[in-house]
């Protein structure tokens, strides 16, 4: 966690605004003043000691994931000690981050449960950062979705928060619902891994399948401004992809 050491020591050079913003400056102890979204990935200038461009994007990821989470946990008026396990294994299990990751991500957590802001706020400011980046807005759909689904169901609020998200990042319904299905049933679990549906033809599998591997190879998403905390998950949703495939042609016959 290259941002962490510098969060924590306070060399920051430069300025993070928005609900985002506010949760990090609380968790770390600093004050952010404000910044246009538009410039966020943009290198620091003159060479100041601080975040790259790729280590501020990092910490926006990781501060949202871990803000829409609380509050989606709190969607009902309260946050059960359930929803804080599940929660806490996703960080241990899913992230496996350890002691200092997972004490960070509790901090910011805690202050987005408090955070005046809404749930809509956090999503809007994570879309204006990563609105050219489909396959990462999926994956923080899919973080979403796997700790919302924890307990094997997803809640009234709860999905209607999911949906919030999906409006916001422009997500097709479609995909989202087959992304659900993965979580919540298991019937056609490959065919939702891969948004495909079981009509679809061998050749549309096939051409499918390519994308999602190109779109998802550890190397591309690993240049995205992605934490290295999420990469495990990123790399587990790449062999989930390759598995899904094969378990498909398998089934087909391919």
């Amino acid at each position: 966690m290259s941002w962490l050491g510098k969060m924590i020591g306070g060399t920051i050079g430069f300025a993070l605004g928005g609900p985002i913003g506010a949760v990090a400056g609380a968790a770390f102890g600093h004050t952010f003043v404000d910044k246009k979204e538009d410039v966020y990935l943009k290198s620091i200038p003159g060479g100041q000691s601080g975040l790259s461009s790729n280590e501020e994007a990092q910490l926006i990821f990781f501060t949202a994931a871990f803000s829409m989470l609380a509050k989606i946990c709190k969607a009902d008026g309260q946050v059960t000690q359930k929803e804080i396990a599940a929660v806490e294994m996703f960080m241990a299990r899913d992230l496996q981050l350890d002691m200092e990751g997972q004490q960070t991500a509790k901090r910011i957590f805690r202050q987005a449960i408090d955070s005046p802001e809404h749930f809509e706020a956090f999503a809007r400011q994570f879309y204006m950062v990563f609105r050219s980046q489909p396959n990462i807005i999926e994956l923080m759909v899919d973080v979403l979705l796997r700790v919302s689904s924890a307990d094997g169901q997803v809640s009234v609020e709860e999905e209607s928060m999911l949906l919030l998200a999906t409006r916001i990042f422009h997500y097709s319904g479609t995909d989202f619902a087959r992304l659900k299905s993965k979580y919540v049933r298991k019937t056609n679990q490959y065919y939702a891994v891969l948004k495909c549906d079981e009509t679809a033809s061998n050749e549309e599998i096939k051409k499918q399948y390519r994308i999602l591997v190109t779109e998802y190879h550890p190397d591309k998403i690993a240049s995205k401004g992605l934490p290295e905390e999420f990469t495990k998950f990123a790399n587990d949703k790449f062999r989930e992809i390759q598995e899904a495939y094969e378990q498909i042609k398998k089934e087909r016959g391919l």
